[in-house]
């Protein structure tokens, strides 16, 4: 297929064809030297002018289908309890943890900032009203809506600038324009515009510098080679599945980089000392660049988050002394031994806990336990959950200080027996160690070396001192060098459901960690309980950076559990299910997350198709048939192909991933599908036919003008009938994609309500809507 496709193409100066060379992106621009000759002035031609035309029409569009109504619901969304709330902790600079990076969220705060709002509201519930407590909703949403609303514009110049025909950007478009999901998630305070639009416009302009490569090194090459990572680095600092916008542009680079490198490449081969400096640049505006952009979201988000807050217990204390009005280190108190204290789990919450009850002789899968005393971990504050720390040598001398690497032996005070752990399985863990107590003569007998532990504060130092609620430690046994840990699958009846305690034999997971929350044998007007004023501390950058990081991907990854609307990769192409966002009982108004069903079942039949065309051309060249034009392959190859690249490489990575999944996860390769759509149309109805094929070689070769026109006029002519069936089969589709929108519209903006029978007509596939009876 060609890019100049029309009577009037050879006037197009910025859409240029294929080449031959293999290179994703964007079509080559020497092909079409020759025809640029023939333009007669610098103003703009009328296809030009068409392509703007339509560029703010379909803008315009965009803008009405996003902001249409976004005032309902006047209510707080699905998950804008999370992001609205992350503003609203922005904006009163308390510290919060997420696991997402902090753009998108700090465009939601710059935005609340505009209008002066202070961030009193907290999106505690679903269904909280923004009304009563008076939120400038509209301008958080309206940030998502301005992006979702432009990305479609950058879908129209991702293909214009790509060579191709107007039908063919149009259409791409289009599929993005009225597409269910992509409006339903860009009217809600929820990051994914962020997300999909910095995914779009990296393709963008990358494929503007890319066009630029002839000037390499020129002062626009470098403006979109920097552009390029600038929206690389905004797409990885809204959320980590950015990551994959890296891949697919490294994926072009890597193949351009490669093409560069060969001796016989058109136009020259490079030194190494030049191929050299086109590596380093690449690696600096496509590397460098974007981490430093990336950091400095960071910068700010540290800069603002100066109070403490919610976020805190995810941090160290050397963190924590750096946010003004830290509660944990105010009240932060030395251990001395013989203190008596309460342990609690850092990430389950449960105390350290035991009580006379005893494991039963055999477990379920008839391994034996020891029937000792059970050791729990136990959700609520009882006076069976206090211990007392008692030193190696039990000299009972008052006022010692317990410190970092100490050896010590835990007392239960409620049946006056001591921790141990020994070589026996635990009830659920048969790879781990059984913990138990055993009495004081047999603590101080046979049994000395079992009951000794060892105090192993995280990022401690050496003696360093050991305090309640600030010293996150790990309880290490210290014969068998298991750690102690908790997990919360509880326990059958004969354990009260309670925690299994086992010891770990992987020490260095987080998940062991615990603290010291409170000491009840000290008096309230004790001195170790005096609050002096603390300073606030200062870390590096760097220090806090990696230590958030560390903490995001281990929550992260942590996001397994079920949840009702969670679905898998293999259902987002087809549609198959959606989430619900909200619902009304009393006016029968829901949002439901839907796709369009026919623009998604259109675009993932064509991404077969695409593939089953590759596959064929393939097995004909093998077998000595050239079925295709020089440049329609080339096309077909490069340009469509870079466009299937992105869809795979933002697609399937989702199968290896064992977090939550939801539908809203494929927005970015749908987009990158809508492409491929828009590509197909223009393969199918404007292939070169072999005529010309022959025109495209005979001004190339530079023929005397009655060879060029004889050759043209069937070449315009075949232009005018292509593009006639182009533009037939794109308001043909764009009418099915119209109506199916229409059809499912009060599921995407939340109104008009529904009946039973409306709502069971659109119960399609395994859509669970709300009110079906």
């Amino acid at each position: 297929m060609s890019a100049v496709a029309g009577p009037q193409s050879n006037l197009r100066q910025r859409h240029v064809g294929g080449s031959g060379k293999k290179a994703a992106g964007a079509s080559d621009i020497e092909l079409d030297a020759p025809l640029k000759s023939t333009a007669k002035s610098t103003a703009p031609s009328a296809s030009e002018r068409e392509y703007k035309v339509t560029l703010v029409l379909i803008t315009i569009l965009a803008f009405l289908t996003r902001f249409w109504g976004i005032s309902h619901p006047n209510e707080v969304v699905f998950d804008e309890v999370h992001f609205g709330k992350f503003a609203s902790y922005y904006l009163e600079r308390t510290y919060f943890f997420d696991v997402h990076p902090p753009l998108g969220k700090l465009l939601f705060a710059f935005m609340g900032w505009l209008v002066g709002y202070d961030g009193h509201f907290h999106f505690e519930n679903i269904g909280d009203s923004y009304i009563a407590n008076k939120v400038p909703y509209v301008a958080f949403r309206s940030m998502p809506a301005l992006l979702g609303a432009l990305t479609v514009s950058v879908v129209y110049l991702i293909m214009w600038e790509s060579g191709y025909s107007l039908p063919a950007c149009v259409l791409a478009a289009g599929l993005i324009l009225l597409d269910n999901a992509h409006i339903g998630q860009t009217r809600l305070i929820l990051l994914d515009a962020t997300l999909v639009f910095a995914m779009a416009c990296s393709l963008l302009a990358y494929i503007k510098f890319y066009k630029l490569r002839h000037q390499p090194f020129s002062r626009k090459w470098w403006k979109w080679l920097i552009l390029t990572g600038f929206a690389l680095s905004c797409d990885m600092s809204t959320k980590y599945v950015g990551l994959f916008a890296f891949v697919t542009i490294g994926s072009a680079v890597i193949i351009d980089l490669w093409d560069l490198l060969d001796i016989n490449r058109p136009g020259g081969a490079l030194s190494l000392r030049e191929f050299g400096k086109h590596f380093a640049a690449r690696a600096f505006g496509l590397i460098v660049m974007p981490f430093i952009f990336y950091l400095f979201w960071f910068q700010v988000h540290f800069a603002i988050l100066t109070r403490s807050g919610p976020g805190d217990d995810f941090m160290t204390p050397e963190f924590q002394e750096t946010l003004s009005d830290n509660l944990m280190l105010r009240n932060a108190i030395t251990i001395n031994y013989y203190d008596t204290i309460t342990i609690k789990h850092k990430e389950t919450k449960a105390y350290l806990h035991s009580h006379p009850d005893r494991y039963p002789l055999r477990y379920d899968d008839g391994r034996v336990s020891s029937q000792g005393q059970q050791v729990t971990g136990y959700p609520y504050n009882d006076t069976n959950n206090y211990w007392e720390i008692i030193p190696l040598e039990d000299d009972r001398k008052p006022g010692r200080v317990v410190r970092n690497h100490d050896l010590v032996r835990l007392r239960h005070v409620g049946t006056d027996t001591i921790l141990l752990s020994h070589d026996v399985a635990s009830p659920y863990y048969p790879t781990n160690q059984e913990f138990t107590t055993v009495s004081i003569a047999e603590a101080y007998g046979d049994r000395l070396q079992d009951t000794l532990f060892e105090i192993r504060i995280e990022n401690g130092k050496p003696n360093q001192e050991f305090k309640s609620i600030s010293s996150h430690f790990k309880f290490i046994h210290n014969p068998s060098k298991v750690a102690m840990w908790t997990h919360p699958t509880p326990l059958p009846d004969w354990g009260l459901k309670q925690q299994e305690i086992n010891g770990n034999k992987q020490i260095a997971p987080s998940s062991n960690v615990w603290l010291v929350e409170d000491i009840p044998s000290l008096p309230p007007d004790d001195k170790r309980r005096e609050k002096p004023v603390r300073k606030v501390k200062s870390l590096p950058f760097l220090r806090k950076w990696f230590e958030l990081q560390r903490s995001m991907f281990w929550h992260n990854n942590q996001l397994t559990s079920s949840h009702p609307y969670a679905s898998l990769p293999y259902q987002w192409p087809f549609l198959l299910r959606g989430v619900s966002f909200w619902t009304n009982n009393d006016t029968r108004q829901q949002i439901y997350f839907l796709g369009n069903p026919i623009g998604w079942w259109l675009a993932s039949s064509v991404l077969a198709i695409y593939a089953g065309i590759i596959l064929a051309d393939q097995f004909s060249l093998r077998r000595g048939v050239d079925a295709l034009d020089h440049r329609t392959r080339s096309r077909l190859y490069n340009s469509t192909g870079f466009f299937f690249l992105a869809w795979a490489t933002h697609y399937f990575p989702f199968y290896v991933m064992g977090r939550q999944l939801f539908l809203h996860h494929y927005l970015p390769a749908h987009l990158a599908s809508t492409l491929v759509t828009g590509a197909l149309l223009e393969f199918v109805f404007q292939a070169e036919p072999p005529e010309n094929e022959a025109a495209y070689q005979a001004i190339k070769a530079g023929k005397k003008p009655a060879v060029q026109k004889r050759h043209l006029t069937a070449r315009d002519r075949f232009g005018s009938q292509s593009m006639l069936a182009s533009w037939i089969a794109c308001f043909v589709i764009l009418a099915a994609v119209a109506a199916s929108w229409y059809f499912f519209l009060p599921l995407t903006y939340g109104y008009p309500g529904l009946s039973v029978e409306q709502v069971v007509r659109r119960k399609w596939l395994g859509y669970d809507l709300h009110f079906a009876k």
